[in-house]
C-alpha cells in the first residue's frame, strides 16, 4: 500500500539487453479494477495517463514496448472452456473463476476498448491479434516479435573471460 500501482510492474522490467514477457500486468488496473469495482473511477480513470506515462519512460530509456491484445469471441472462449472441462490433461489449464468473469463480458469489452483507446500511444501502440483462430494468433504474434527483434539485431553477449586462454585450459584439463 506504500507504493503506487505501477510500483510492482516497474520493478519486474528487464535490465537492458534482456527480454521481458508480462500478461496483462499494469493494464489489469484499469480493467479488474474498473470492472469489478475494486476502486471508484476517480481513482482507475486518472491510471490510463499513469500507464501512458510509464510506458513513455520506458521508452526513454530505449526500452521497446510490444503490447498485443489478443481479441477472442466470445462463443470461442466459451468453447475453449468446455474443451478444458472434456480433457483431464487440461484440467490445470480451467479456473472457475473464468465463469464467473464471463457475466462481466460486456463490462470487459467496454474496459478493454477503453484502456486500447486511450492507451495506444505512437511510443507504445497496441496491437490488436484476431485470436479465434490459434494458428493465426500464433503466426501474428511471432510474425511482429520477429519483426521486432530484427528490427533491434539483438546480439549474444561478449564473453566475461578470455576465450583463447579458457580454450588451452580445457584442451589441457
Amino acid at each position: 500500500m506504500a507504493h503506487d500501482f505501477l510500483w510492482r510492474i516497474e520493478k519486474q522490467v528487464p535490465e537492458p539487453g534482456f527480454i521481458g514477457v508480462f500478461n496483462r500486468s499494469q493494464y489489469e488496473d484499469v480493467l479488474v479494477a474498473r470492472v469489478r469495482e475494486l476502486v471508484p473511477e476517480s481513482v482507475w480513470a486518472k491510471r490510463y495517463q499513469a500507464i501512458n506515462d510509464f510506458e513513455k519512460k520506458l521508452t526513454e530509456r530505449d526500452v521497446t514496448v510490444v503490447k498485443c491484445f489478443l481479441h477472442i469471441s466470445k462463443e470461442v472462449q466459451k468453447e475453449r472452456l468446455l474443451a478444458r472441462l472434456e480433457d483431464p490433461t487440461k484440467y490445470w489449464k480451467y479456473n472457475p473463476g473464468d465463469v464467473d468473469e464471463r457475466a462481466y463480458w460486456d463490462a470487459y469489452q467496454e474496459a478493454y476498448s477503453a484502456a486500447l483507446h486511450k492507451c495506444g500511444t505512437d511510443h507504445a501502440p497496441w496491437r490488436v491479434i484476431p485470436s479465434d483462430r490459434k494458428w493465426y494468433r500464433n503466426w501474428a504474434v511471432a510474425s511482429l516479435l520477429t519483426e521486432t527483434l530484427e528490427t533491434l539485431d539483438p546480439a549474444y553477449p561478449p564473453a566475461e573471460f578470455d576465450v583463447e586462454v579458457e580454450k588451452v585450459r580445457v584442451q589441457h584439463s
